[in-house]
């Protein structure tokens, strides 16, 4: 919480050039190229509501509880007083109070409330608005959105489930689900033996009473306060997918045993749980040995708010960043106007907005996927390729903001350092980059469709930058090479990325970012580093169109 008029004459000393808190943000009035990419991608209905909640998020107050909830985090409550086995994980009340603010304004369900054209892309712009301030309650609202398709698979399940997960009520209680006013839904897929290779699972399902009981145990199992969860488990007719919930339909626990928490780098305020699944009552959800396809547009989903979310902890860095170096001074100079600092903040500039568009024009293709072929190939390939880039840029690019910062950006006063220990998960949940890049190829080969949707997008630029061309026929010329495909699985999927982004920056931005982009990522002396943009780069132009909150 700010403190109230500090004293700023210390009895050694008078502080001086210090930045000021950063105090309330207008998250969506404050960016420019999120309420172009709202417009231009098809939500711009949806505009005045996704304003709201950005002002609400900005606020000072939100981003104090997200610190709260990280610096307690949640505990394990194996077992009551008595011994007897509840198998609960209790939170700090900012993170409830986080959850009820996502809830709420329809973080977990705006894509299916507001069905029809726009709805993914406004989803994902609330996703985008709600990561900038905490990533934990993120984890739930992902799995719990994504969970939908499946759902759908099972029309018992449907009409059970679908109307309490999305109710705009939050309620974390801890007692079946018929007794609350809303509900989240969770996904444990992975066990020890085999990670992402989910064919080396061995949890089995019996059939029992018209049910299913499982047992077995899975290992890496994020909030494992949710009313159910979509797991994976082997019957005779192979790896089939199962709703379990936290409660039977008998009104008793279920069998889900808690062994313990992780103790993470990052994402600190959500829990994850290692759980062993004892005669545990599950429904089966789509058809029997059929569980990774089932499951497959859950993952579909999460990787979107991944890629999507990576892009918010970039604006977020992009934003503090600004605001030190426009309220500190060095060599009587602001640090935003020294050319070193200038050149470096554009280039942060440059990598926000480009893994935002990237995003956004994921999510239109996802919004068109199922009257558009053309649109659910783009969805299928540039949804595992915006996952592996936005998140392969995020802690990088944290790390360089922070460094802005200097010392103070190290501290845990401030929220970079906690947005640093945050970047890297987007990456490793739903698949780290060698798994998504092996899934960009398989989407290249898998119907044909993908490659020529793809190269159609990139064709409409052609001649807006001959650096963008050039790129462009040369990736071109590689992916129709058959040879060493997984030795080049990375190079093609970072390529592939960049000219997505770069014909998105050339068409839809200004000339400056989308001129300095191609220049910078796709010129011949790219660089690996920021803080290296050509001479000549309207750096004025691109910091204005960043559009931070200045002093």
């Amino acid at each position: 919480m700010t403190a109230l008029r500090p004293r700023a004459v210390l009895p050694t000393h008078e502080v001086l050039n210090m930045p000021p808190p950063m105090g309330d943000q207008d998250l969506w009035g404050d960016d420019a190229a999120l309420r172009d990419a709202v417009a231009r991608e098809g939500a711009d209905w949806a505009a005045e509501g996704i304003a709201a909640f950005g002002r609400e998020v900005g606020l000072a107050e939100t981003f104090e509880k997200a610190d709260e909830a990280n610096r307690r985090p949640p505990e394990l409550h194996a077992f009551d007083r008595n011994g007897m086995r509840i198998d609960q994980v209790r939170y700090h009340p900012a993170y409830h109070e986080l959850m009820a603010l996502a809830v709420r304004n329809g973080v977990a369900g705006f894509a299916w409330t507001h069905a029809g054209p726009g709805s993914q892309v406004g989803h994902m712009a609330l996703t985008y608005l709600f990561s900038q301030a905490e990533g934990g309650v993120m984890c739930s609202m992902a799995m719990t959105y994504s969970a939908i398709p499946t759902l759908r698979m099972s029309p018992p399940a449907a009409d059970e489930w679908i109307p309490r997960v999305l109710s705009a009520e939050y309620d974390g209680r801890d007692v079946p689900v018929r007794d609350k006013s809303g509900a989240t839904v969770g996904m444990f897929m992975t066990e020890k033996q085999g990670g992402s290779d989910v064919r080396t699972n061995t949890m089995r399902a019996e059939p029992c009473a018209g049910a299913w009981r499982l047992h077995g145990h899975k290992f890496f199992c994020s909030a494992p306060m949710s009313d159910a969860f979509l797991t994976l488990a082997y019957t005779d007719a192979g790896l089939s997918c199962f709703l379990v919930p936290r409660w039977r339909p008998d009104g008793e626990r279920n069998g889900l045993f808690l062994q313990r928490l992780k103790d993470k780098l990052g994402n600190r305020s959500n829990a994850s749980a290692e759980i062993e699944f004892v005669d545990c009552h599950g429904e089966l959800v789509g058809e029997e040995g059929r569980g990774v396809r089932t499951i497959i547009e859950m993952v579909q989903g999460n990787r979107l708010y991944c890629c999507v979310s990576s892009a918010a902890l970039m604006r977020q860095a992009l934003v503090r960043a600004l605001h030190h170096a426009r309220n500190r001074s060095v060599f009587q100079r602001r640090l935003a106007d020294q050319p070193a600092m200038r050149n470096v903040l554009a280039d942060l500039a440059l990598e926000a907005e480009a893994a935002l568009v990237l995003g956004m024009r994921i999510a239109r293709a996802v919004d068109e996927a199922e009257a558009d072929p053309a649109a659910a190939a783009l969805a299928r390939i540039d949804t595992a390729t915006g996952k592996y880039w936005n998140c392969r840029r995020a802690p990088g690019m944290v790390f360089e903001a922070l460094e802005c910062l200097g010392g103070p950006g190290y501290v845990e006063d401030g929220p970079l350092a906690r947005m640093y220990r945050e970047a890297p998960l987007n990456s490793i949940w739903e698949g780290a980059g060698n798994v998504i890049c092996l899934d960009v190829l398989r989407a290249m080969d898998r119907d044909g469709a993908t490659v020529p949707a793809v190269l159609d997008e990139l064709d409409a630029v052609r001649g807006g930058n001959t650096l963008l061309d050039r790129a462009c026929d040369v990736l071109r010329e590689d992916i129709a090479r058959p040879d060493d495909l997984e030795w080049r699985a990375r190079d093609l999927t970072e390529r592939l990325a960049l000219v997505l982004q770069g014909a998105l920056l050339v068409r839809h931005a200004p000339d400056a970012v989308g001129d300095a982009f191609c220049a910078s990522r796709l010129g011949p002396a790219r660089a690996g580093a920021y803080g290296t943009l050509p001479a000549g780069t309207d750096a004025a132009a691109i910091l204005e169109r960043a559009c931070a909150p200045a002093a």
